[in-house]
């Protein structure tokens, strides 16, 4: 694994339980080259994922989101 890190956050459009949110999450965390993915409760549509940008891309974890059927756009990038 290399040293450099970066991250993320997607917006979830649409409101989702904290069961759907976990399962994204899940989701996301077993990628290779993802360290890290959470939410909180204040902020529910927002996902924080931090991940090694010379193992995975960030239009990959987009995809890996909506491949769950919701929408969703990367912010902050």
């Amino acid at each position: 694994m290399s040293n450099n890190m970066a991250d993320v956050t997607i917006h979830i459009d649409e409101t989702i339980n904290a069961e759907a949110r976990e399962r994204i999450q899940d989701e996301l965390r077993g990628m290779s080259g993802v360290m890290a993915a959470s939410s909180h409760e204040e902020k529910p549509h927002l996902v924080v994922v931090e991940y090694d940008p010379e193992r995975i891309n960030s239009h990959r974890l987009l995809d890996t989101v909506t491949a769950s059927g919701v929408h969703a756009q990367l912010i902050g990038l």
